[in-house]
């Protein structure tokens, strides 16, 4: 019965945030975003245990939010990337007279003036979860947050680090060791998940004021 009222508190929620999230408004998009540790904490934790029947709200908001990010504005396939500056131009850090001879020329660097490095190509849609696709939508998400955790609240910062502590030790002895102390399955994780996972959480320790 308790299992059955969480689902039936969580699906309107679940819901509203979904709705936040397809919003064009950046700021209601974040705020959806901010929860996405908790988020992915309980659906690993719940997935884990095999109580699928906790999780079917948590599913589709994850997927929904996926399938959202993986297109742009017009429906397109997008692809992440960020471009490299050339070191022929000046910049607040260098004077391209300072480097000394170079092994390129200037017309050489010239040419690379532009070059554009994609850490995020092509997704298809996912309609369900699988063993094969989970942690391929998990790690894309949580990219997803890491590449706006600069405007994400300190409450944010904090759930990331717990979920990173909590999927560390859930199955293990060490979990008695911890205040929290809820009874869960080890949780395998994937390695590239575990590096954005690092990474909210280097910036959850380095980067906050």
């Amino acid at each position: 019965m308790a299992r059955n009222n969480t689902a039936l508190l969580l699906e309107p929620v679940c819901h509203q945030l979904f709705e936040l999230y397809r919003s064009t408004e950046d700021r209601l998009r974040r705020f959806t975003l901010q929860f996405l540790p908790e988020l992915v904490w309980v659906y690993l934790r719940v997935t884990a245990s095999r109580d699928r029947q906790s999780n079917g709200c948590i599913e589709a908001l994850l997927l929904g939010m996926y399938n959202l990010e993986i297109v742009d504005k017009d429906g397109n396939s997008r692809l992440l990337s960020f471009t490299i500056p050339s070191l022929s131009k000046p910049s607040v850090y260098h004077e391209p007279s300072s480097l000394g001879p170079m092994a390129l020329t200037e017309g050489a660097l010239c040419q690379h003036d532009l070059i554009r490095v994609v850490y995020s190509g092509v997704h298809p849609q996912r309609e369900t979860f699988t063993a094969q696709n989970r942690f391929e939508v998990l790690c894309f998400l949580m990219l997803c947050y890491n590449s706006a955790v600069v405007y994400m609240p300190l409450s944010s910062y904090q759930s990331a680090c717990r979920m990173t502590s909590r999927l560390c030790v859930c199955g293990f002895p060490r979990q008695q060791q911890k205040s929290w102390r809820e009874p869960c399955n080890r949780v395998l994780l994937d390695p590239e998940f575990m590096v954005q996972m690092l990474t909210a959480v280097y910036h959850a320790m380095w980067g906050t004021p």
